[in-house]
C-alpha cells in the first residue's frame, strides 16, 4: 500500500529548502507526495509564489488562504486560527498518513495543531535550534512536542530534542536540506543572473534579507534604519533585497525597502521573491549577506560566503567563522560591512566548514519517512534525559 506523504509550505524560503526533499517522494513509487500550500504563497503582495512552486512540476492538492492584511501581532494571532481551521480540513480530505513540516513559524503551529488533533504522524525539519529573538524559538519547541520524527540539521540540535523528552531512535541527524541544494541546483551563469535582475554583482554588492525580531516588537523600523543608513555610507555597495516575511511589521519593512530603491537606483533593487535557483546562484556571486536570516547562518558558510548578521533574530543558533555578528546600530554595521567585503577576510573564511554539512540529506529523510512504523511512533511516551533513580532522588 503506497503511503500519502502531506507536505506543508507556507513560505517562499522553506518551499525552497523542501523541493529536494518533496522530488524523492515524488519519485518514490511507494509514496504519494500531497501538496498544502498556505501562508505567503497565495499572497499576492508576496509575489504569489504558488506559481513557483507549479512550474517546478509539482501539483498543489490543496491551498489554505490563512493570512490577513495586518501588519501587527493581534493579526499574526488571527491568521493561525484561520489556518488551524483551513489545513485540518485539508488534511482531512486528503487522508495523509504522515505530514511534514518545516521549521518554526505560526503557519506550522497550525498545521501541526491540525494534525495533532487528528491523530496524524508528523515528521519536523529543523527542530531543536534557538532563535532567541524571535518567537519561532517557542513554536519550534511546541511542534517538536507534537511530532512523531524529527531530523535536525546539527548534531547540537538533536541532542537539545532528546533533551526535550523525545526518543532518539527518532531523532535523526542528516544535515540541512539547504546546505544539499548548493549541490544539487545548477547556479545561473553571472550573465545570465545579471541580465535577469538588471543589475551587476561581484564582491562589492550585498543581498540584504531583513525580518522582524518578533519578540522585540515596535523596533523593526528603527533596526533596519539603522541598516539603511549604514548602506548610504557605502554609496559604491550595490544592494539586491529580498522581501521581509509576513510576520508582524514584515509590511513595513518591505514598503521601507520599496521607498530606498526608488531613491538609490542604479546601486539597488527589490525583488520579492528569487526563487531557489536565482537565490543560490546570487550568493555565488555576491560579496557578503546582510541582514539576519537563517540562510546566511546555515547555506551562506558551504560558499564561503561572508554574512554580517544583524541583531538578535538569530540569537542561539549554531554559526561558522563566516558569520559576523552586530548590534543593530549604524556603526557597528558599518564596520561589519568593512570587514566583510574586505579580501582578507573572504580569503581567512573561503574554506571555513559548516556545521550544518550533511550527506544525502533529503533521501536519507525519506526513506526514514517511508519506512517508519506509523502506529508504533504514534504512541509517544516522554524520554526521561536523566536516570529514573535520579529523578525519585529529586522529589
Amino acid at each position: 500500500m503506497t503511503r500519502r506523504v502531506a507536505v506543508v509550505t507556507g513560505t517562499r524560503a522553506e518551499y525552497g529548502l523542501l523541493q529536494g526533499l518533496m522530488k524523492e517522494i515524488q519519485a518514490d513509487p511507494d509514496l504519494v507526495l500531497q501538496l498544502v500550500v498556505t501562508g505567503m504563497h497565495l499572497a499576492p503582495e508576496f509575489g504569489l509564489t504558488w506559481r513557483d512552486i507549479e512550474q517546478d512540476g509539482f501539483t498543489i492538492d490543496r491551498t489554505v488562504d490563512m493570512l490577513l492584511s495586518a501588519d501587527t501581532p493581534l493579526g499574526t494571532a488571527k491568521s493561525m486560527g484561520l489556518g488551524m481551521i483551513g489545513l485540518a480540513d485539508a488534511l482531512a480530505s486528503l487522508k495523509s498518513d504522515i505530514v511534514v513540516l518545516l521549521g518554526d513559524r505560526f503557519e506550522m503551529l497550525s498545521a501541526a495543531s491540525a494534525a495533532m488533533v487528528q491523530g496524524l504522524p508528523i515528521a519536523h525539519i529543523h527542530g531543536g535550534e534557538a532563535t532567541l529573538g524571535a518567537m519561532d524559538e517557542a513554536i519550534r519547541h511546541s511542534v517538536t512536542k507534537m511530532s512523531h520524527l524529527h531530523f535536525t540539521a546539527a548534531e547540537p540540535y538533536r541532542e537539545r530534542v532528546i533533551q526535550l523528552g523525545e526518543n532518539p531512535d527518532r531523532v535523526f541527524n542528516f544535515g540541512a536540506l539547504g546546505v544539499e541544494n548548493i549541490r544539487r541546483i545548477e547556479p545561473m551563469n553571472r550573465q545570465d543572473l545579471e541580465s535577469d535582475l538588471g543589475m551587476g554583482l561581484g564582491p562589492d554588492s550585498v543581498l540584504v534579507t531583513f525580518h522582524p525580531a518578533t519578540l522585540e516588537p515596535g523596533q523593526a523600523e528603527s533596526q533596519f534604519n539603522e541598516l539603511m543608513s549604514a548602506l548610504d555610507h557605502r554609496p559604491g555597495v550595490r544592494i539586491l533585497f529580498t522581501a521581509a516575511n509576513a510576520d508582524a511589521e514584515g509590511r513595513k519593512i518591505n514598503s521601507m525597502i520599496e521607498t530606498y530603491v526608488s531613491q538609490h537606483k542604479g546601486r539597488s533593487i527589490f525583488v520579492h521573491s528569487l526563487g531557489q535557483k536565482r537565490y543560490l546562484s546570487a550568493l555565488k556571486y555576491i560579496g557578503a549577506m546582510v541582514g539576519n536570516s537563517s540562510s546566511g547562518l546555515v547555506e551562506a558558510p558551504s560558499l564561503g560566503l561572508p554574512t554580517i548578521n544583524i541583531g538578535r533574530r538569530q540569537e542561539g543558533r549554531v554559526r561558522a567563522a563566516t558569520v559576523i555578528d552586530v548590534p543593530p546600530e549604524r556603526a557597528a554595521i558599518l564596520q561589519a560591512l568593512d570587514t566583510a567585503l574586505s579580501k582578507d577576510f573572504r580569503e581567512s573564511v573561503k574554506d571555513a566548514a559548516n556545521p550544518y554539512e550533511g550527506h544525502d540529506t533529503a533521501r536519507r529523510i525519506k526513506d526514514v519517512i517511508k519506512n517508519a512504523d506509523l502506529d508504533a511512533i504514534r504512541l509517544k511516551s516522554f524520554y526521561d534525559f536523566f536516570p529514573a533513580n535520579m529523578l525519585q532522588d529529586e522529589r
